[in-house]
């Protein structure tokens, strides 16, 4: 069972995570003949992920709520740290009260934010030292789309976007 916070895998009769101490619960989706579910094939190698680490995120992915997104640490210190995108605003930076702490010189206390909007996540800098980059392009704003590279510092951050509910459909994000 993948822990929704965190996305540590847990064993299946967990009750809490072992990685950050989250309460876990089975998520149930009711299966109604008006949900589709999108997967497409190869977003994880497009992403430059080989098979391996594909399947490894594949199952936090699919146990994210709906409209919320991932975040796994590829490069950096802390690489394999996952860090759950659920609120409408999500603070990253060096300062100890960042919802994503990263600990490091090439990060600035307040270096960039992760808002909600309606077709998934945007990632604004907010006034950066060394600027936040998507794909190894500087950005002030950019949408992200799964699969998507962003990079805080030395941080190397790979965007994985969960399902969305729009109306009575729950589809896979892109």
């Amino acid at each position: 069972m993948f822990c929704t916070r965190c996305g540590h895998d847990n064993p299946d009769d967990a009750r809490f995570c072992a990685q950050c101490g989250a309460p876990l619960s089975r998520v149930e989706y009711a299966s109604s003949p008006d949900a589709t579910s999108i997967f497409q094939p190869g977003s994880f190698d497009e992403a430059g992920l080989g098979d391996e680490q594909g399947e490894e995120h594949a199952g936090a992915v699919d146990a994210l709520p709906p409209g919320s997104a991932l975040l796994v640490v590829k490069r950096g210190p802390n690489a394999g740290s996952r860090f759950l995108l659920d609120q409408d605003v999500t603070t990253a930076g060096r300062h100890p009260d960042s919802d994503i702490f990263l600990d490091d010189v090439t990060v600035s206390r307040r270096h960039a934010e992760f808002r909600r909007e309606a077709g998934g996540f945007v990632v604004h800098d907010v006034g950066s030292l060394n600027g936040t980059y998507v794909n190894r392009q500087r950005i002030d704003v950019a949408a992200l789309a799964g699969g998507d590279e962003v990079q805080v510092g030395k941080f190397r951050l790979l965007y994985l976007a969960g399902a969305r509910t729009i109306g009575e459909e729950q589809v896979q994000a892109r």
